[in-house]
């Protein structure tokens, strides 16, 4: 595939690299939501988190934990969404597994998605269907 991430793992194009082991590469993301957001991706490149093995979805949860302590103190964020998008549908660009630490501050401005209405009848089917497909 050789995505954009895996150039940046390659050398082969510039990153402001926040973190680097055998398994995973950390760097800020040059589109950010808030200053300090960060991509942590896997250097076994996948097209998303479900066709990752799990190990390296384990590691990335490892350096997520190392890392958002780290950035919250640097950049005096109030709190982080962790964040992965699979799909198209989901807003996923880049197709190549990466979880998205962005830190957040109260009153930034950013809203949380919205919500829908929906009925303890709906939720019950959809709680059946989905333990049907497991």
């Amino acid at each position: 595939m050789n995505s954009i991430f895996t150039k940046i793992i390659n050398r082969e194009l510039p990153a402001n690299i926040v973190y680097e082991d055998d398994n995973v590469i950390a760097f800020l993301d040059i589109n950010p939501v808030n200053p300090g957001h960060t991509l942590v991706v896997p250097k076994n490149e996948k097209s998303n988190m479900l066709e990752s093995l799990e190990e390296d979805v384990i590691n990335i949860l490892k350096v997520v934990r190392t890392l958002a302590p780290a950035i919250l103190k640097t950049v005096g964020a109030d709190g982080f969404n962790l964040i992965t998008n699979v799909g198209e549908g989901s807003g996923q660009t880049v197709f190549h597994t990466h979880f998205h630490i962005i830190p957040r501050f109260n009153n930034d401005g950013h809203k949380q998605w919205t919500v829908m209405e929906v009925t303890s009848d709906e939720l019950n089917k959809i709680e059946k269907d989905i333990k049907s497909n497991i």
